[in-house]
C-alpha cells in the first residue's frame, strides 16, 4: 500500500491476506535497525528505534517505537530474550517488562531478558492522535464515558460520539491510525528480535497480547521458540469474516458470555455456601442481583452523606462488577458490592446503610483518585484500542445499528453483552474509512516449527475459556493448559498454572494434554467473621499487570 494512510471508499474491509512465506520474505529485505540502548529508571535498559510505517515501502515514512528490557538476574545461565505483551489493545508493554520482578517466576527473570516493546501508537512508542486538542477529544469522549448507554438519549449520544471517533481517527489521526493492524505489530517484533539477534522469538501475552503471539505464529511459523497465549482470544473470531460482518465483534468472542457465566457460577457458590460465608447469600442471590440492576435500569441509585451527593447508575453497577470479576478475589468483591447496593436499595437497618454509604463512597473515591489527571496531558487510550479494533476486523456497515445489536447482545448475555459489544461501535465501516491495506486475516492454522501454548480459565470474564479451546485445536501445534481459577488470566494464580507455563519457556517443552490446574484462590470459603486477612498462598506469585479495557464505572475510575 501506499503509506497505509489514504482514505478507502465505505465498503471496504478487511484485505485477504498473503501467505506466511510471503511476510518473511517481505521483512528480510529490510534493513536491521540499530538499538543504541541506555539506564533508564534505575533498573532499566532502554532504546528508540525508526521502523517502516509500511513495510511495502521501507525506505518511506516511518514511526518511533519504544521498548525496555531487564536484563537476565543471571546472565552466564541466559538462554535469551522473553518478549512481553500485557493487552489492551493499547496496553504499555514496556510498563509490563519492569514490573517482571514483581510477577515473574525468578527461575524465568534468571535465565531471560524481559522486553517490553510498546506496540506503535501505544506507550512511549509515537503515538497515535485523533483529536489536535486534548479539548477537542474531550469533548467527543464525554459521550462514550458511560459503561452500557441506556435509553434512547444516551444511546443516541453514543452513537453521534462514535461517529465522530471515527472520522477523526479517518483523518487526523492518520497516518498512523492506519498503520497499527496487529500485523505491523508483529512485524515491528521480528525486526526487533533480528535487531537483538535472536535466533528464535520467545513471547508471552496476555488478553489482546495473544493475539500479537498467535500472529506472530501464522505469519512467521519458523521463527520462535515458544509462544504463551495467556487469557486468549481466538483470532479467527477477532478479526471475523465477510459472512459475519454485519455482526458486533463480541458477538463472535462472547466475552460477554464469558462474564455472564462467571457472574452466574458465583452467586450460585455464594447460595450454597450460605451467610456464613458470603455476605449476599440471605434469599435468592441470583433474583436479588437481579432486582438490584431492574430497578436501576429504571431509576439511578442516589445517596448523600457529609462528603457529598453520589449517584449509581445502572452502567455502574454493571460496570463495577464486571471491573470485580477481573481478580482472584471476585467472589468478595462482587457480592459485598451487591450487598452494599441492595442495602440503600432495602434498608433493614440505620448500621447497614450508614456501612453500605461508606463503602460505596470509599470505593468510587479511591478509584477516582487512581485516575486523577486523565485529562492531561493528552491520553490516547480511545485511539490506541480502536486503531486496533478497526483495522484488524470486519465490523458491521454503520453505527446507527448498535442499538439494535446490543438489544441482542443483551439476550446472549445478560448485563455484559452491552458493555463489550459497544467497545467497537467507532469501527462501523461507514464512519471508519481509513484502512491498513497490509492487515493480515489468516489463516491461523498454519503448522509450526515449535508449540504454542494456550492458557485458559474457566472462569475469566474478559476471554471466554471456549476462544482458548478453539484457538488451540486450530493450531496443528498448539497446546491447551485449562485452569478453574478466577479472575482474567492465569498466570499467577496457582503454582500449577505458573509452574507450567515457566517450564514450557524454559525449555521450549509443553506441559502433558490435558493438563488443568486448580485456582489456589476459591471463593467463600472462609468465614466471614474469620479477622486475619487473605493472603496470597506463599506458592503464587504476584498477578501480572494484564491490560484489557475495563468499562468505565466510578467504581473503575472513570469520574
Amino acid at each position: 500500500m501506499s503509506l497505509g494512510c489514504l482514505a478507502a471508499p465505505a465498503s471496504s474491509a478487511p484485505p485477504v491476506s498473503s501467505s506466511p512465506g510471503s511476510e518473511a520474505a517481505k521483512l528480510d529485505r529490510v534493513p536491521v535497525p540499530k538499538l543504541d540502548w541506555y539506564k533508564c529508571y534505575d533498573v532499566a535498559q532502554c532504546a528508540v528505534t525508526r521502523l517502516p510505517l509500511d513495510y511495502d515501502e521501507p525506505t518511506g515514512a516511518t514511526t518511533e517505537v519504544a521498548m525496555l528490557r531487564m536484563p537476565a538476574t543471571d546472565p552466564a545461565k541466559r538462554i535469551g530474550t522473553l518478549f512481553v505483551n500485557p493487552g489492551g489493545p493499547g496496553g504499555a508493554a514496556t510498563d509490563m517488562a519492569i514490573a517482571a520482578p514483581a510477577f515473574l517466576s525468578a527461575a524465568v527473570r534468571e535465565r531471560f531478558d524481559i522486553l517490553g516493546v510498546d506496540p506503535r501508537g501505544v506507550g512511549a512508542s509515537e503515538h497515535v492522535e485523533c483529536w489536535r486538542s486534548t479539548q477537542a477529544q474531550t469533548a467527543v469522549l464525554a459521550d462514550l464515558n458511560v459503561t452500557v448507554p441506556w435509553g434512547r438519549d444516551q444511546e443516541s449520544a453514543y452513537v453521534a460520539a462514535a461517529k465522530k471517533v471515527g472520522r477523526a481517527c479517518s483523518t487526523t489521526g492518520r497516518p498512523l491510525s492506519a498503520a497499527m493492524s496487529t500485523a505491523e505489530v508483529v512485524r515491528d517484533l521480528e525486526m526487533v528480535r533480528r535487531a537483538l539477534g535472536e535466533g528464535k522469538l520467545t513471547f508471552f501475552g496476555m488478553s489482546y497480547g495473544t493475539v500479537i503471539g498467535q500472529y506472530y505464529a501464522a505469519m512467521f511459523p519458523d521463527r520462535f521458540r515458544a509462544i504463551v497465549a495467556d487469557g486468549v482470544l481466538d483470532p479467527v473470531h477477532w478479526v471475523g469474516s465477510p459472512a459475519t460482518s454485519g455482526r458486533e465483534q463480541d458477538a463472535r468472542l462472547r466475552s460477554g458470555n464469558g462474564a455472564y457465566r462467571a457472574l452466574r457460577e458465583l452467586l450460585r457458590r455464594c447460595d450454597k455456601a450460605g451467610e456464613k460465608y458470603c455476605v449476599f447469600a440471605a434469599g435468592d442471590p441470583l433474583a436479588n442481583f437481579e432486582r438490584i440492576a431492574a430497578r436501576l435500569r429504571t431509576k439511578p441509585l442516589t445517596f448523600s452523606d457529609p462528603y457529598g451527593t453520589f449517584t449509581i447508575t445502572y452502567g455502574d453497577f454493571v460496570g463495577g462488577v464486571l471491573g470485580s470479576l477481573y481478580g482472584t478475589d471476585a467472589g468478595a468483591l462482587v457480592t459485598a458490592l451487591a450487598k452494599y447496593v441492595w442495602d440503600l436499595m432495602f434498608p433493614a437497618s440505620p448500621a447497614a446503610t450508614a456501612g453500605a454509604k461508606t463503602a460505596l463512597r470509599q470505593r468510587a473515591t479511591a478509584a477516582a483518585r487512581d485516575h486523577l489527571g486523565r485529562d492531561f496531558p493528552y491520553l490516547n487510550t480511545t485511539e490506541s484500542l480502536a486503531a486496533v479494533l478497526c483495522t484488524d476486523a470486519w465490523h458491521p456497515r454503520d453505527v446507527s445499528m448498535w442499538p439494535e445489536l446490543m438489544t441482542a447482545a443483551d439476550k446472549r448475555a445478560p448485563y455484559f453483552g452491552r458493555v463489550w459489544g459497544w467497545l467497537s461501535a467507532p469501527c462501523a465501516r461507514d464512519t471508519w474509512t481509513v484502512r491498513d491495506e497490509d492487515a493480515y486475516t489468516g489463516p491461523f492454522d498454519v503448522r509450526t516449527d515449535a508449540p504454542v501454548l494456550f492458557v485458559g480459565a474457566k472462569w475469566d470474564p474478559a476471554t471466554n475459556h471456549d476462544d482458548a479451546v478453539s484457538a488451540s485445536r486450530r493450531l496443528p501445534n498448539g497446546r491447551l493448559l485449562s485452569s478453574d481459577n478466577w479472575g482474567h488470566t492465569s498466570y499467577g494464580t496457582s503454582a500449577c498454572v505458573t509452574g507450567a507455563v515457566d517450564a514450557f519457556l524454559l525449555t521450549g517443552k509443553p506441559p502433558a494434554k490435558g493438563l488443568s490446574c486448580a485456582g489456589d484462590m476459591q471463593p467463600f470459603t472462609t468465614p466471614l467473621m474469620t479477622t486475619q486477612p487473605v493472603a496470597t498462598p506463599a506458592s503464587v506469585t504476584a498477578r501480572p499487570p494484564v491490560a484489557t479495557p475495563l468499562p468505565p464505572s466510578i467504581f473503575n475510575g472513570n469520574r
